[in-house]
């Protein structure tokens, strides 16, 4: 580890910088003290602690790095007025930070952005150009515009001062539960797991941080894996705020040299974690803030104590309303199935009898005789049920069967 701290203050900054960060950022954000959680630690094997930057101004913890970034702009760089690319995260920060420095900012979001973080950067005080059908589409845009119009550009991850201001919460985590063994932090472009490998192993050189990315956008791991900067053709995750096809060069750098593990999880596993951080917790993450719990049991060790950033909060009612109908699914707490009943009384009172010794709620319901083509001979039926598990599922599944019903799951 000594050689990778000469590495560090060599080719990137000193420790005091992050030092600094910390200082700049007083009162203007929030501290977000940690959660221990109870159901994660249950589920993992470990002691899991929650670091909640979605309880943050602008509900995700971009806010540090775009303020640190700002702030440090000379007054011929602030007349000129910065500009940015962003799936949402990083323009609230921005327009946030450069309205309360008396900045005028531009951000450039992709088409697909959420209305709710569209809306916030204007509300924040920025202009908002829609560009393009994922980050690095509006990237492009972005520099175009720099150039035309001789705007300051505020990189969302690739940039040293924005690094620092996210390296913040290393410093946090640290002074609150300093034997922390394991920080979990989502992955896109890498800023943010930068910062804190970096300031957390300056303070506890082995301590393990552990980035995440979604299956469908893992950029960052295939470029550590083939050491090269690696430009993936697309991406496909529900984790909007990660969905990234090209990593930072100055990010790349630094997660090769001084991240232990990338993980990758599925959509599925991201639904799952979505699920219990509101359920059990009554905490709302977006979907890229709940990687770092989708990835808790893939981490293969015990009785450790573990820090998973949870990164933001930022997610419009309706993506909350279809994760957690996909979370209960997943976790087999929502049971579809159809079954051809014979068409004569008394077949749908043996069904919801044997459903309800079963203690299977049912929520849904169609009893439609006319779905089939001989309507005479069958009739369709097709239950939505509330369940406790997997287990629940395939003992309804078994006592149907026993009784000489032969079901299809629907999901």
């Amino acid at each position: 580890m000594e050689q990778r701290a000469l590495k560090l203050e060599r080719n990137y900054y000193d420790y005091l910088n992050f030092l600094n960060a910390s200082k700049n950022l007083e009162g203007t954000i929030k501290e977000t003290k940690l959660i221990y959680s109870e159901v994660f630690s249950k589920e993992s094997g470990n002691e899991v602690f929650i670091k909640p930057e979605n309880l943050q101004r602008t509900g995700a913890f971009k806010i540090r790095g775009a303020y640190n970034k700002i702030s440090k702009l000379t007054k011929e760089e602030r007349k000129r007025g910065v500009i940015a690319s962003s799936a949402g995260n990083h323009a609230q920060g921005v327009a946030y930070a450069a309205t309360k420095l008396g900045v005028l900012s531009t951000i450039v979001m992709p088409k697909t952005t959420p209305i709710i973080k569209v809306e916030a950067t204007k509300n924040y005080g920025s202009k908002v150009v829609l560009f393009g059908d994922c980050y690095d589409e509006a990237y492009e845009e972005a520099k175009r515009l720099q150039e035309e119009n001789d705007y300051v550009f505020v990189h969302p991850f690739d940039d040293l001062d924005v690094i620092e201001g996210q390296g913040t919460i290393s410093l946090e985590i640290l002074d609150e539960l300093r034997e922390t063994d394991y920080i979990l932090v989502p992955v896109g472009g890498g800023g943010l797991i930068s910062g804190i490998a970096l300031a957390a192993k300056e303070i506890n050189p082995s301590i393990k941080v552990i980035g995440v990315e979604p299956e469908g956008a893992m950029a960052m791991k295939e470029s550590v894996r083939k050491n090269e900067l690696v430009n993936l053709s697309f991406v496909d995750t529900i984790a909007d705020g990660v969905a990234v096809k090209k990593p930072g060069v100055i990010t790349f750098d630094i997660i090769r040299d001084y991240v232990d593990e990338i993980i990758t999880v599925s959509d599925r596993e991201i639904m799952e974690a979505f699920l219990l951080l509101m359920e059990k917790h009554k905490i709302v993450s977006e979907n890229a803030g709940s990687l770092p719990f989708a990835a808790l049991k893939k981490l293969n060790v015990w009785n450790k104590k573990v820090v998973c950033l949870l990164s933001g909060g930022n997610i419009d009612v309706v993506t909350v309303s279809t994760m957690i109908n996909k979370g209960l699914v997943s976790r087999g707490r929502l049971f579809c199935f159809s079954v051809q009943l014979p068409d004569k009384p008394g077949e749908l009172l043996r069904i919801a009898d044997r459903l309800a010794k079963l203690n299977a709620n049912v929520i849904g319901l169609d009893h439609n005789q006319f779905k089939n083509t001989d309507r005479f001979m069958n009739v369709h039926l097709e239950v939505t049920c509330e369940t406790s598990g997997h287990e629940h599922i395939k003992q309804i599944i078994e006592s149907l069967n026993d009784i000489g019903y032969s079901l299809e799951k629907i999901y």
